[in-house]
């Protein structure tokens, strides 16, 4: 057996980045952005009004109250034409280009209007409520960054940008293969003996929620002809993961099956649980994970090893923040396996992360897995922990990750 940390430079070691497409900006959101989003234009292009009032001259201004004549109007998109001269005023709105001549602004509530003769009750300094042309950003300015997720704001500052089209990384496509006589699809007739299939869906989720397109090729009975037939759709695919028929069962052919179809095997076994069974390798050009059939198994190791390849093939940094809280309870001393342990997390008084693992962590229990927010790492021959004990810790939830 192996451990984690060499599985995982291994597995990253096998894939490879994918080539960039540029795409409409409505579809760039969750996208990997590939090239720098350079500003097309300034914003503001002009001198602009922050307020509503009164554009004035700094100058007019130097004793109050003080009263000037109102010579017209500017408003967002109907910018007044003329310019503003002594013991002069245009009425001005939010967003409103300020006209040539005036530096200031007074807002509305320190004036008194009478006809086209406006007091100004309180002065104004030269700037004051005035966003100057280029505040937010000038054209050519690098708006935003590649290599990074674009979030909605991301997005809203391209449309600013003038920037219609994205150039992004491609989404890697991720072929799933479920196998076994004993799994149905949820939904179907589930004859005795039979479970539904549950590992397909989870990991579906977890590939779009990483940022890969999943393919579903279905179910492999186990026998030779199926397990063959259906990987054959990988072709094409940036990875091909298939579940269960990984380990040394009679039925167990995933192995000798793609090995007969040009499988190179890089390893098989970790030292971890749960996930022990776990092989990586590739078919031709093709990297190929082979994950457990245990639904609990499967998905951990679809946290640990295949989402940082997808980070890492959308060009992302594959490597999660470790994190830390305190333990909810003791912990006995871990064997040679590193233990991934399904937790819930609460907060004390003081702020302070409280992780708490669940006193049954049967790989079976799939539900222990639903209602956990994070994974309590325990190292190979981890001694005993005790309670308020600092733990390292790999979040399940969180705003956007959909796990």
């Amino acid at each position: 057996m192996i451990s984690v940390a060499e599985a995982l430079q291994r597995i990253l070691k096998g894939v490879r980045t994918m080539p960039t497409e540029t795409i409409n900006l409505a579809a760039a959101h969750g996208r990997v952005l590939a090239r720098d989003v350079v500003a097309r234009v300034t914003q503001p292009p002009s001198d602009v009004s922050a307020m509503d009032g009164y554009a004035v001259r700094a100058e007019d201004m130097g004793s109050v109250p003080v009263t000037l004549t109102q010579i017209g109007e500017s408003a967002a998109g109907q910018a007044f034409d003329g310019s503003v001269g002594p013991g002069q005023t245009v009425r001005i709105f939010t967003g409103a280009p300020v006209p040539r001549g005036a530096d200031a602004i007074v807002i509305q509530e320190d004036t008194e209007a009478s006809g086209a003769q406006i007091t100004m009750t309180e002065a104004s300094v030269q700037g004051r409520f005035i966003r100057p042309a280029g505040l937010d950003f000038r054209l050519g300015d690098v708006g935003i960054a590649a290599n990074r997720v674009l979030s909605a704001r991301d997005v809203g500052l391209a449309a600013a940008m003038n920037v219609p089209w994205l150039t992004v990384t491609r989404r890697p496509r991720i072929a799933l293969l479920a196998t076994g006589d004993e799994i149905v699809r949820p939904g179907d007739p589930v004859a005795a003996n039979q479970i539904i299939s549950s590992n397909t869906i989870a990991l579906m989720g977890l590939i779009k929620a990483s940022g890969g397109e999943a393919i579903d090729l279905g179910i492999a009975s186990d026998d030779e002809g199926s397990l063959r037939a259906l990987a054959a759709g990988a072709r094409g695919t940036d990875m091909l993961v298939t579940m269960g028929g990984a380990s040394v069962g009679d039925h167990d052919l995933v192995r000798k099956v793609l090995g007969q179809d040009g499988l190179d095997l890089n390893f098989w076994r970790i030292a971890m649980r749960p996930g022990k069974p776990l092989l990586f390798g590739a078919i031709g050009d093709t990297p190929m994970m082979g994950m457990p059939g245990n639904p609990v198994s499967s998905l951990v190791c679809g946290i640990v090893y295949l989402r940082p390849a997808i980070r890492a093939m959308l060009g992302l940094d594959p490597h999660a923040n470790s994190l830390t809280a305190r333990l909810g309870r003791d912990l006995p001393a871990n064997d040679q396996r590193q233990d991934y342990l399904r937790a819930k997390s609460s907060f004390d008084g003081t702020g302070e992360n409280i992780v708490t693992p669940f006193e049954k962590q049967d790989s079976s229990m799939l539900s222990r897995l639903a209602q956990a927010d994070c994974l309590v790492l325990r190292p190979p021959h981890a001694e005993p922990a005790k309670m308020g004990d600092r733990v390292e810790i790999l979040p399940l939830s969180s705003e956007n990750s959909g796990i």
